[in-house]
Order: structure tokens, then sequence, then C-alpha cells
């Protein structure tokens, strides 16, 4: 059963996506209301921003105290590939963070849609080779994402693997979207469920993005991928998301490949339940349950821990 605070976030993020009209939603003023929002949102104490520019995008480096060194998280935001900022995220990616006692890097890539599938690939690519530029080995960094952001997590690894490059040491998914086709049996299993979204706005949000005739291209649907050769992946999601068959069949896809794939389903959560780490016990929990994954991937005692 979820806390009390996991059902009124529940309800209040719920009756706010139930007033959006998908067919008719204006997105700049979707994103001017949301981005004003995470402004009210704590950040995790004795963590630093710090705002910069890199690989040409506005980014912020999260910085905790005592960091282990030569280690960094790259964290791709979510947002349909339509929203998000750093303001969005940072205060779920600060907890990580903190959490981890890594540094976190959050870029802001290009979204559609004015910069359609591959923009945010190609910025995902650039930081990710930019990282390398600076110094940091493959075994040194680790990759998350949540949502939309855990989709390019994979195209990320995806093109790395094709383009022979090195992969990073891990990666970690929350409630990832990585089947814009809608075809999972989620969408009819969690739909009376599922507070956020609607199967049938699904189609819509995704026009965003790219073409009809692209949904199924690996780098935007990676439960169509060959995912062979990829880095150890965690994978968190909640039992009443529409997009639970996403998790779920990527794992099993990744298992079948002979990977190494955990996968974890909360009861009762909805999606990216972890981004309200300072209103629901539940969220904490989630983030403290990754940690031993990204520390082992990068070679940190889980002992370190203040």
């Amino acid at each position: 059963m979820s806390s009390l605070r996991a059902k009124m976030m529940r309800a209040v993020t719920g009756a706010w996506f139930r007033s959006v009209n998908a067919e008719r939603a204006d997105v700049q003023r979707m994103r001017t209301v949301w981005h004003a929002l995470a402004n009210t949102l704590w950040t995790a104490s004795g963590v630093d921003v710090r705002r910069t520019e890199f690989a040409g995008m506005r980014s912020e480096w999260l910085t905790p105290q005592a960091p282990a060194r030569g280690k960094a998280m790259l964290y791709l935001h979510g947002g349909a590939y339509v929203f998000g900022n750093c303001t969005t995220h940072r205060q779920l990616v600060s907890y990580v963070a903190r959490s981890c006692g890594v540094r976190a890097l959050v870029i802001e890539y290009r979204l559609a849609p004015e910069n359609p599938f591959p923009a945010a690939i190609d910025d995902s690519l650039a930081a990710y080779r930019a990282l390398r530029d600076d110094g940091y080995g493959p075994g040194d960094i680790v990759l998350a994402g949540d949502s939309a952001g855990g989709g390019l997590v994979m195209a990320l690894l995806l093109s790395l693997r094709d383009a022979g490059e090195e992969m990073p040491a891990g990666a970690v998914l929350l409630s990832p979207w990585l089947d814009l086709t809608a075809s999972g049996e989620s969408m009819t299993t969690r739909a009376k469920r599922d507070p956020w979204f609607k199967p049938p706005d699904m189609p819509i949000i995704a026009s965003y993005y790219c073409a009809e005739d692209e949904y199924r291209n690996p780098l935007v649907s990676p439960v169509f991928a060959n995912v062979e050769g990829l880095p150890p992946i965690y994978i968190q999601v909640g039992d009443d998301e529409i997009l639970l068959s996403d998790s779920t069949r990527i794992a099993g896809n990744i298992e079948a490949a002979g990977g190494d794939v955990t996968l974890e389903v909360w009861p009762d959560m909805f999606h990216v339940f972890q981004v309200f780490v300072h209103q629901m016990p539940e969220s904490r929990a989630a983030i403290d349950k990754l940690v031993p994954f990204v520390k082992s991937r990068l070679g940190v005692a889980v002992a370190s821990e203040a």
C-alpha cells in the first residue's frame, strides 16, 4: 500500500494531467507552466549547482560534498522529448547525485517539435563524447534518464555500440519511454490505473518527436532494437503505468540477448515517481535502492557513504 503522501501526489498531479487536452495543448504554454512550477522544488542540501555550457548546450553540474574522484553521471531528462530542462529535474538529480556520491551532469538537449528526431540523440552523443574528451574513461561514466530521457539513454547506448565506441559503465532507466508505437499490453491492462497518461494520447505526443513511419526505428523505440552488447542496465518502473510494458519488454529482450539487467516494478506507483523525492517516502526509497548499482558500476565502495 502506498503512503498518504504518495496518494496525495497521485491525486494532485493526476488532476493536472486530466485537465490537459493532448490534441489542443499549447506546447510553449505548457513548457512555461511546467518550468515555472519546477522552481518551487527543493534541491538536495549539500549539493552545489553550477550552470555552464557543455558540448554547446546549457547544462548544470550537480556536485555533492566529497564526490567520487574522476566519476560522473550523465543524466538525460524526461519530458516526452518536448518539455524539460535543468530546472525541472534539479531536485531529482541532486538527490541521486548526493545519494550516489557522484557528480551529475544534466544537459538541455534540443527539444521537439522544433528539433525532432534525431536532434536529441545527436546532442546526447555530443555530451558523452565531450565527457570522454575531458578525461573521463568509459568506466568512469554512468548514464541515467527518466521517461523520454530513458529512451535517449537506450538510443545513446545503441548508437555508441553501432559506432564501435566504448560503452559507459552502466545505465539507470526510470520509467523509460521505449515504445512510441504504444503497442505494449500495459496500454490496456494499466489504462484505468495510470493517473497521468491516456492510451489514445500517446500517438499524439509521439508525433511531436518524429513521423509515424519512424515509430519502429530502434533509436526511437528501443523495444524493437537488437540489444546485444550493452552494459549492465538497472530499471525502475511503477506498476500503475501504461508504459510498464516498455520496461518489462526491454528487460526481457536484454536477458534473452545474454545481457545484465535488473528490473524493479514498484507497486501502486506512477510514472517517474522518483521525481517527488522531497515529497514521498517511496521516492526516497527508490533512489536509495539504485545507489549500490551506480557505485558498483563506477567502482566506488558502498561503505564510503556517510
